[in-house]
C-alpha cells in the first residue's frame, strides 16, 4: 500500500571547475553566473526599490541556486 515501486529521480552530481569552486547541478555554471533570470530581477528591484522590498525576488533566486545543489543560507 502507498508503494510505486519507482525510484526517485537521481540528481546530476555536483562538479568542480578547475579551482575547485563548485558548479551548478544542472547549468554547469558557478554561483556568480547561475540562475541569471532570478538575479536579473533581484537586481532590479533592489536597485529601485531597496532590499528591503525585495524579500520575494531574493527568495526565489536563493531558491533557484539551492536548486543547482549550491549551499545557500
Amino acid at each position: 500500500m502507498g508503494s510505486s515501486g519507482s525510484k526517485p529521480e537521481a540528481l546530476p552530481p555536483i562538479t568542480y571547475d578547475k579551482d575547485g569552486k563548485q558548479l551548478g547541478r544542472y547549468s554547469g555554471k558557478k554561483v556568480c553566473c547561475s540562475c541569471g533570470e532570478t538575479k536579473a530581477k533581484r537586481d532590479e528591484c533592489v536597485v529601485q526599490n531597496g532590499e528591503t522590498k525585495c524579500g520575494d525576488f531574493i527568495e526565489a533566486h536563493k531558491a533557484c541556486l539551492r536548486n543547482e545543489g549550491f549551499d545557500i543560507k
